[in-house]
């Protein structure tokens, strides 16, 4: 199979087949967004209207990564991008663009996909990259110790059909709508150290810089990759991320020049940042990131779902946006932000702050007067947004006891379903396609979530929507409208806010940009002088 021409006006599905190729094979440099090129050419120049060489760029960010978690969406996803690739990468509109694959054809069936995959690309270990290395990739996520949340749309790859090094044919047990989400998410490791990948030792990859060391709970250092397939790129020698998990810490590390950049600034504390002049501010708008409170269903009292209504009208998500996110976000009870096609209107006004009406279902429950376990991350912008949440809850007769706990135990504790009565966290993945969230997401996933909810309705309708490959049709809109109800109605997730990350940016860092999981890419970053 061969890439197709682009037609006048494509469809999704005619730029799936296509692969968004023309006369030929769509390189990387033309794949960018028309908006996001326009951003990074106007962000990318310094005085003399080109990027500058040279420099290491300073991230800075309030948790460690967890290495174990590195094919996990965990809760930091900056290295990813830094050490490796990814097949494809979405443009703001939801359109795959070429990485390591250059074009593919999905079969008019949905039952297979054909990518012809970049010959010119080496990993750190000067090894060469071939279709061998995807086929890795995939069985890589397809095994159940690497925890990923888009397994079940690995799982769905039943055969690999290689014609060379370089073209290879993905071979699918059912048509699966979120196929480009899983080539988005996936990264492509080296297969011969991949261990010491999740034992964070050694990051062999193909991206644009190699890690060189690694000081757990406070650094990770990278150096460029001189022999990276991209021309050019990347334009700096080097990037450290810094670990700072106090709050006040790492705005001061910002203020003093000491970072470059962030993207975990409390949302109360970038709002002191819009006069400053020596910083950007760029809110990834299209909700790469989501509010919630969870709920473990098996717990005394909050098995009723009224009782789970009642905390979901309790929370006044309007004060939750201005005093705890500074503004930086928009209140919903419903997980999906305006970009995506499940979202509704009628979804994210659903609940909103009615306490007579939470106390109402509370005495139709028996449950007046409860005392309930509330874990939640002990960073202080978590914290502060737990105590709203438990000063609102406290109103209306649910007194709760706040557990401050570490992230990655907090991350251990969603996959392996051990969270207390309620829990409070932020969730991805509804910037993606809907039916992603619903079988991939921690607290979503019909199969097995963090709620140990289950629900026949819930799955049928979730394998219903994943089960095609048309994502963005009627039919699909409104199997996604059925999702969205199911989950208003049992409420076993209760979303309060839609607020994507937050770049903040010092007078000298250029250029970056992330993905839709939040990966950080530095092809294209740079320091001015």
């Amino acid at each position: 199979m061969t890439a197709l021409p682009r037609p006048p006006v494509p469809s999704r599905r005619a730029l799936l087949r296509a692969g968004l190729a023309g006369a030929g094979l769509l390189t990387l440099a033309g794949c960018r967004s028309a908006v996001e090129h326009a951003r990074n050419a106007a962000a990318a120049a310094d005085a003399t209207g080109s990027p500058r060489r040279g420099g290491v760029l300073t991230v800075a960010t309030g948790i460690d990564v967890t290495p174990s978690l590195l094919f996990a969406q965990s809760a930091n996803t900056l290295v990813q991008r830094l050490a490796f690739n990814t097949l494809t990468r979405y443009d703001d509109k939801l359109q795959p663009q070429p990485e390591l694959a250059t074009a593919w054809d999905l079969a008019p069936d949905g039952l297979s996909v054909t990518l012809k995959l970049r010959e010119d690309v080496l990993f750190h270990s000067g090894r060469r990259f071939t279709a061998d290395d995807v086929v890795f990739a995939v069985k890589n996520l397809q095994n159940p110790a690497r925890s990923a949340q888009l397994r079940s749309t690995a799982a769905t790859v039943t055969d690999f059909r290689k014609n060379g090094d370089f073209e290879l044919t993905l071979v699918l047990a059912h048509p699966v709508s979120n196929l480009f989400d899983l080539f988005e998410f996936m990264i492509v490791p080296d297969r011969e150290s991949v261990e010491e990948a999740v034992a964070g030792t050694k990051l062999i990859g193909t991206g644009p810089f190699t890690l060189t060391e690694r000081k757990p709970g406070s650094s990770l250092t990278f150096a460029r990759n001189d022999r990276y397939w991209n021309p050019g790129r990347p334009h700096l020698d080097g990037v450290e991320i810094r670990i700072i998990p106090q709050a006040e810490s790492l705005l001061s590390s910002l203020k003093t020049g000491q970072t470059h950049l962030s993207y975990n600034v409390r949302g109360k504390d970038v709002a002191t940042l819009r006069t400053d002049p020596r910083f950007r501010i760029h809110p990834y708008d299209t909700g790469s990131g989501a509010y919630y409170i969870g709920v473990n269903t098996t717990a005394e009292h909050v098995g009723d779902r009224r009782v789970r209504q009642a905390i979901a009208w309790a929370i006044d998500r309007d004060r939750l946006v201005q005093q705890a996110l500074g503004g930086y976000g928009s209140v919903s009870s419903a997980p999906w932000p305006q970009s995506s096609p499940a979202y509704t209107e009628a979804g994210a006004t659903h609940y909103r702050h009615d306490p007579d009406r939470a106390r109402a279902l509370l005495r139709e429950a028996g449950a007046e007067h409860l005392t309930l376990p509330f874990a939640h991350s002990n960073e202080a912008g978590p914290t502060a947004i737990a105590q709203i949440l438990q000063y609102d809850l406290q109103q209306v007769g649910i007194e709760t006891v706040l557990q401050p706990t570490d992230s990655p135990t907090m991350q251990k504790q969603l996959i392996s379903q051990s969270m207390p009565a309620l829990w409070s966290l932020s969730h991805g993945f509804a910037q993606l396609h809907p039916a992603t969230l619903a079988v991939s997401a921690y607290p979503f996933n019909e199969a097995k979530n963090s709620s140990r909810f289950t629900s026949p309705a819930y799955t049928d309708v979730v394998q219903r929507a994943w089960n095609r490959g048309d994502s963005d049709g009627p039919e699909a809109r409104a199997l996604y409208q059925r999702i969205t109800d199911v989950l208003l109605e049992e409420q076993f997730v209760i979303d309060l806010a839609i607020a994507g990350l937050i770049e903040v940016a010092g007078p000298r860092a250029r250029g970056a940009t992330l993905n839709k999981f939040g990966y950080l890419n530095l092809d294209d970053a740079y320091l001015t002088a």
